[in-house]
């Protein structure tokens, strides 16, 4: 069973399991497959998780978490309303460029990683919104609705989640975020 808190090489090695999951998916891998591809034992893979499900479930929560980081620290690094909604909208969709359609697939067909990226979605969801509130409050943005300014984001970022803004329209989810940024930056402005 994983253990609460992870050695650095435990840490290392989650970093690749979601490298490589990130860049081929992992429905068709097995855990010897893991293994061998990670070059480590299945005991080793046992340490981080209890079965395949739970170490993808990990890998995911993992790599959101990280990636949550990144997000937070360049809207940390800008002040001015619509750059830091520009900014996390595409902090965002730079987040999201290394999953390959094969992960993303493989995340909407098996629940607990889908469950995470859902989850994922609504709090960026909740950021926008409150990022808008923030803009609205300063002046900076016209007098919009902010929570619905907020749901519309939400509805599109849960198309973008599914995949139905790729199968639509042919743009990646981190080129989606890039447009969902631009369009309500010009929406809100004043």
């Amino acid at each position: 069973m994983p253990s609460a808190r992870r050695t650095a090489r435990q840490t290392d090695l989650l970093e690749r399991l979601v490298a490589l999951l990130a860049a081929e998916g992992f429905a068709s891998f097995t855990l010897d497959d893991l293994a061998e591809r990670l070059h480590c034992s299945k005991t080793t893979l046992y340490q981080l998780a209890g079965s395949k499900q739970d170490l993808v479930r990990e890998a995911v929560k993992h790599y959101f978490r990280t990636a949550a980081e990144a997000v937070e620290k360049k809207v940390a690094d800008t002040t001015a309303p619509s750059d830091r909604v520009l900014a996390y909208l595409n902090a965002v969709a730079e987040q999201l460029r290394p999953l390959s359609r094969q992960f993303l697939d493989d995340m909407a067909g098996f629940r607990p990683a889908r469950d995470v990226y859902e989850a994922n979605t609504r709090l960026a969801a909740d950021r926008v919104r409150q990022l808008i509130t923030e803009g609205v409050t300063e002046g900076v943005f016209r007098d919009v609705h902010a929570a619905f300014v907020g749901e519309v984001a939400a509805a599109t970022m849960q198309q973008i989640q599914r995949g139905e803004v790729a199968a639509r329209t042919g743009l990646s989810d981190s080129e989606a975020y890039a447009e969902l940024a631009s369009l309500i930056v010009h929406a809100v402005s004043s």
